[in-house]
């Protein structure tokens, strides 16, 4: 008897796609709670309390508790458990610089190959921060959601993910940097300039600005 093949459409139906994973739902939760200072930086995290709190065992949350201390958020503690990441100013000064780094190259390459439907993107969004320089909650999210596409734009995905990661350690240290009295002015004067920059398709201008722009921020975080 000749043997049948086997073809995809010969096996039974692929199941359904697995939901997202509880403890991915619980990091979100936790990352919220830290970003917002109801886990300041330097406290211990209590499980039991969490666990109870968000109605779920502690398996999830130790799951949780680990994709934070991968992002930097959470730093375990031989015997002693998980603790809010506290940054030094050492820390602050690093991620500033890495920061400067991959996004002056990412602004250079905006400046010089973006289209103009990416250059309406980011100049939209430039738009809303002149709108809520004193509104700084809200300037603050957006002017993320520019550097991120501006990331985005470039193309890089690798340093599209490690500005993603540094940029979660960065709003440990936020209230120090641009919630600082007077640099939303300033931060949106620098936006300006690499507007402009950008839409003259300098690229080697739109990089040394947004250097200075990463400088002036780790001044003011200082």
């Amino acid at each position: 008897m000749a043997a049948v093949e086997t073809t995809p459409s010969a096996l039974a139906p692929a199941s359904p796609l697995a939901r997202r994973a509880l403890y991915q739902d619980v990091a979100d939760r936790l990352r919220e709670q830290i970003f917002n200072r109801r886990l300041p930086p330097g406290s211990w995290i209590d499980e039991l309390k969490l666990a109870a709190e968000f109605g779920i065992s502690r398996t999830p949350l130790r799951e949780a508790l680990k994709v934070l201390a991968v992002e930097g958020l959470v730093t375990m503690k031989l015997r002693r458990g998980a603790y809010v990441t506290e940054v030094s100013r050492d820390d602050v000064a690093q991620v500033y610089h890495l920061l400067g780094l991959l996004e002056s190259d990412a602004a250079a390459v905006v400046a010089t190959q973006a289209s103009a439907s990416e250059r309406a993107e980011l100049q939209a969004l430039h738009d809303r921060l002149e709108k809520q320089v004193r509104q700084r909650e809200a300037f603050f999210a957006t002017n993320e959601a520019f550097h991120m596409a501006l990331l985005s734009i470039a193309g890089n995905r690798w340093a599209l993910q490690m500005v993603a990661d540094l940029r979660k350690v960065m709003k440990l240290n936020r209230h120090l940097s641009l919630f600082k009295q007077g640099r939303l002015a300033d931060s949106l004067a620098e936006h300006r300039a690499l507007m402009t920059a950008i839409a003259q398709r300098d690229g080697e201008g739109a990089r040394a600005l947004m250097l200075a722009h990463f400088r002036n921020g780790l001044e003011a975080a200082a």
